[in-house]
């Protein structure tokens, strides 16, 4: 390790022979003020994969001329640097966890940057100190207090001599690569300056902030030469081409407007976000825009056509920073509110690779490692993490790789890790499940519900449950039809009963009548003897006589 004197991490025989003396390891060392006990950590040493590719690109006439690689740990010796692969931007997917870095006063951390040859990373904190870990070790090295409030923005010229930083009052400061502060002047009075980008003869700078403006400054005199107007709110990301007088800002009004830096006129408006517009980026190709919004979006924009090439959806909540690639043209990165880290290339919609729960809480910063083999990231959780690539060989079943295994390794995986983690009760906090676990948990029963929800296919007849439906739906109307006809059958009989109860009726209503009738034309009409004769009268003998 750097800075120690001795170190000895293994074995060695304490004294005498072997059976006498044993084997025993060192528990202190020495590093020049007091004994401790030597503490092991994880490097990840770029030096090998940069000596291999110098050594073999001389016998190579392009980048097809590499060598296969194979997924076995014998493959580590032939990796090369991610410039090495510019035809194939996976082999740059840092998903791998290296290290956590915590500062001793625990506060946000607001912006990152590595330094320009990538043996140091500093970060700025809500407190206003900057910290420099170690590039290779990832461990402490020193800290500062650079600023008397939240550092929001930290940025080096292109030449690498300088460091321009800014804080939540407006507070603009240079300093040296040996971290000496040579300049403090105030830039936006009291306005918290979100934004800052170079001119790419670093010769100016512009500043984006909350007053509703940016401002276009001269570096040496540290004057202000414009001010550019047209933003109705605040301002909250600012980027100056890399090769053109272009300079492209995002705000809260939702709009990314592009302006010509020597006029300070804005030339062009692009509506195509529904939020703030967080963050913003060019390509080294000069003609891509890239933005990322509150409204969950990231947008790849052709300044060329000003129109929309493509958009990227998958994040759960605001999209907070994003980078492209430094060698990949068409791979960027871009972490979220949800403490989410993504992994996009251009032309695929979904996300290629992705951490869950990078960070228990939102990411507000992430830059690459010069040479584009590690990640860092800063966030709201008071950590700084670092994230590799994956060598030949990893299992990638640690908590965050889990993610990008295939369906039933994922389960499998998972499954192992939320075992493990339940047996030590240290990994909880107030026996709180890690996030990338519970988001794990929640995609599990999306997953069974999903599944549950599934349509399962009957041979010959479909999918089982239209079937079953319609099955149903046949028996329904079946039970209907045979119902009606029982209740017509039904109806039937009743009406003939009905029909033989009136006859029946109307016979016995006629027999009474007649009696009735009859009965009362006797009463009322005495014999006509001329017409009736009575019973006993017979007709005189030589027949009925006739009157003079």
């Amino acid at each position: 390790m750097s800075g120690q004197l001795t170190v000895n991490r293994g074995w060695h025989q304490a004294g005498g022979d072997h059976a006498h003396g044993g084997w025993r390891k060192d528990r202190h060392v020495y590093d020049g003020k007091r004994m401790r006990k030597p503490v092991v950590r994880k490097t990840v040493d770029f030096y090998s994969t940069v000596l291999n590719h110098v050594q073999s690109r001389v016998t190579q006439r392009d980048r097809r001329d590499l060598d296969a690689m194979f997924g076995t740990a014998d493959y580590v010796r032939q990796l090369a640097p991610a410039s090495a692969y510019r035809g194939n931007p996976a082999n740059a997917f840092a998903t791998k966890y290296i290290s956590t870095s915590i500062n001793k006063s625990r506060c946000p951390v607001n912006v990152i940057c590595w330094t320009s040859e990538g043996r140091r990373l500093i970060t700025g904190t809500h407190s206003g100190e900057f910290t420099l870990w170690n590039g290779l070790y990832f461990n402490f090295e020193t800290i500062l207090q650079a600023h008397d409030d939240p550092v929001r923005c930290m940025l080096w010229s292109h030449n690498e001599e300088f460091m321009v930083t800014a804080d939540d009052r407006g507070v603009l400061k240079y300093w040296q690569s040996n971290m000496n502060n040579v300049k403090a002047f105030q830039g936006h009075e009291g306005y918290p300056i979100r934004g800052l980008s170079f001119s790419p003869s670093d010769t100016k700078f512009v500043t984006a902030s909350d007053e509703g403006f940016l401002k276009i400054w001269d570096f040496e005199r540290c004057r202000t030469e414009r001010k550019l107007v047209g933003h109705g709110w605040d301002v909250k990301s600012v980027d100056w081409h890399h090769q053109k007088g272009l300079i492209a800002s995002g705000g809260k009004d939702q709009r990314i407007k592009l302006w010509d830096p020597r006029t300070g006129k804005a030339i062009a408006d692009i509506h195509g976000h529904k939020h703030t517009v967080s963050c913003i980026d060019w390509n080294m190709n000069g003609n891509w825009l890239l933005s990322g919004s509150r409204d969950q979006l990231v947008k790849l924009w052709d300044i060329r056509t000003l129109k929309e090439i493509q958009q990227f959806k998958g994040h759960l909540k605001e999209v907070t920073c994003l980078e492209w690639h430094p060698f990949h043209e068409t791979m960027f990165v871009t972490g979220g509110f949800d403490g989410s880290v993504m992994y996009w290339v251009t032309g695929l919609e979904s996300p290629q690779a992705e951490i869950f729960g990078a960070h228990e809480n939102s990411i507000w910063d992430l830059a690459w490692h010069p040479l584009g083999h590690l990640l860092c990231t800063g966030s709201s959780d008071h950590t700084t993490r670092f994230w590799a690539r994956n060598r030949p060989g990893d299992l990638m079943t640690d908590k965050y790789n889990a993610g990008q295994l295939p369906q039933e390794k994922r389960s499998e995986a998972f499954s192992a890790l939320k075992d493990a983690a339940s047996l030590n009760p240290f990994r909880f906090n107030q026996h709180r499940m890690p996030a990338v676990m519970e988001q794990w948990q929640s995609m599990q029963e999306s997953v069974k519900t999903a599944v549950k929800a599934e349509p399962e296919v009957i041979p010959m007849m479909g999918i089982a449950s239209e079937s079953m439906k319609k099955l149903k739906k046949e028996e329904a109307i079946q039970k209907i039809a045979e119902k009606a006809a029982a209740d017509a059958v039904n109806q039937d009989k009743a009406k003939d009963k009905e029909k033989q109860r009136l006859a029946r009726s109307k016979s016995k209503n006629v027999r009474s009548n007649r009696q009735k009738f009859h009965s009362r034309d006797v009463r009322s009409h005495p014999p006509d003897h001329r017409r009736d004769p009575p019973p006993d009268f017979r007709p005189p003998p030589g027949g009925p006589q006739r009157g003079p």
